[in-house]
């Protein structure tokens, strides 16, 4: 409950009335008295009753989002009561920017419902909570305004931003010979490696209707990743080679009332962390989208390792997504010590795509050992000199074209589909 201003002066005027009523014994100053007690209790029972007897649903549509799609979010306020309620506000706590999800509802009828849809561009990448509520209602003199803590909570995932990189075409390895990889999938591909019972999930597609017949019982069948190589991402997240504005403390970017009306997007955050981590998410969709099946390295926490074995399909790119949305640079573990303690898992047939704004040449050295056993490296530089910090990428891009690793240099305002179709024009600058 809050006590506003003029609910002191209503009680200190009632208080003095009583006071000279017991003093002089006039009537009127009882009147007085009790005309203003029961404003005062008639004006709480207004109030309370219209937090009462009240429901509030929350219902988002999408549990995942990613930045530049809508996220809409349903409200309905029921009234269950056999009084109307002069007026409610629902104020929202959540954490996802720009998301203006508070309204008042005024004039709510007995047995009515007011329904409300909110519509949230999503500006930032991240894991988002959606409430609590607070419902809030008072009586018609303002003299109490109560509030009722609502735990309608929902989570939201933002996956980063993507861009087409419809001329990206890094080196790919291919695996000869047609060998099967011994490594079972839940994608559907054309090399069964076996049957197994049939598990509440499986697709009805993989039942294997010969061996449900024989068996009496649902059999399924399991399949093995056909001889195409594998795509790796390696994410350089090592918190000392980040230059850039830190990412909480951005400031908040504005969202207009109707962002889908002549709106568009803002620029990618200027700091090294997001460039790579949209050029991360590009790369992951452009090849699974090809259904190529694609890994992810990075040490983004101390010494943590985050890594997602190849697959492919949209339930890998969903995995990926979600891991490259909550990502930040606050690794402790070098680039070159990475490639070092995970370089044994891949073959001569592997794509890897490293992506740092590292400007160390211990790793560009391990790059070319990496390269020397077969393994396709294609190297994405994020210069930090164009975010500001007094180093430039220029030498590395030398000391990879000297080794004849393929690399893009990223700066900042890039255009991304542009520069990461371009070798050439990448190395001369």
């Amino acid at each position: 409950m809050q006590l506003l201003g003029r609910t002191s002066f209503v009680f200190s005027l009632w208080a003095g009335v009583t006071l000279v009523a017991l003093i002089t014994t006039d009537p009127l100053f009882f009147s007085l008295s009790y005309m203003l007690a029961a404003i005062f209790v008639l004006s709480f029972m207004w109030a309370w009753l219209n937090l009462h007897w009240v429901t509030v649903t929350r219902q988002t549509k999408a549990v995942r989002s990613q930045v530049g799609e809508m996220m809409e979010e349903r409200f309905r306020v029921r009234n269950t009561g056999f009084l109307p309620k002069l007026w409610l506000e629902l104020r929202d706590h959540s954490t996802l920017p720009g998301h203006r999800a508070g309204h008042v509802v005024s004039g709510l009828g007995a047995k009515h419902r007011h329904t409300r849809i909110v519509r949230t561009m999503c500006l930032r990448r991240g894991r988002f909570q959606l409430g609590p509520l607070t419902l809030i209602s008072g009586d018609p003199f303002g003299l109490f305004t109560l509030r009722r803590n609502l735990p309608l909570t929902a989570n939201l995932v933002v996956y980063p931003r993507t861009v087409p990189l419809p001329y990206f075409h890094p080196l790919i390895g291919e695996i000869t010979g047609g060998e099967a990889i011994r490594r079972r999938t839940h994608y559907v591909t054309t090399n069964v490696s076996g049957i197994r019972d049939y598990v509440p999930g499986d697709s009805f597609n993989r039942i294997h209707w010969p061996s449900t017949a024989r068996a009496n019982r649902l059999i399924v069948k399991e399949f093995e990743l056909d001889p195409m190589a594998d795509v790796w991402i390696m994410l350089d997240m090592e918190r000392s080679v980040h230059t850039g504005p830190d990412y909480n403390a951005l400031p908040e970017l504005f969202v207009p009332e109707v962002p889908w009306e002549g709106w568009q997007l803002p620029e990618i955050d200027p700091s090294t962390e997001e460039y790579s981590v949209v050029i991360a998410a590009s790369i992951t969709r452009h090849f699974l989208r090809q259904d190529r099946t694609v890994g992810l390295v990075t040490y983004p926490g101390g010494t943590h390792c985050e890594m997602v074995q190849s697959d492919r399909g949209k339930r890998q790119e969903d995995r990926l997504l979600e891991i490259l949305a909550v990502v930040h640079p606050t690794g402790t573990i070098s680039l070159e010590q990475v490639l070092v303690a995970e370089g044994t898992r891949f073959n001569r047939n592997t794509t890897l795509m490293i992506i740092t704004p590292s400007v160390r040449v211990e790793w560009v050295v391990v790059a070319r050992h990496l390269a020397g056993r077969g393994v396709k490296v294609t190297a994405i530089v994020i210069d930090p000199g164009s975010f500001g910090a007094p180093y430039y990428a220029t030498d590395i891009v030398g000391e990879l074209a000297a080794g004849h690793i393929p690399a893009h240099c990223v700066q900042r305002g890039d255009n991304l589909e542009f520069t990461l179709a371009n070798k050439k024009h990448n190395a001369a600058r």
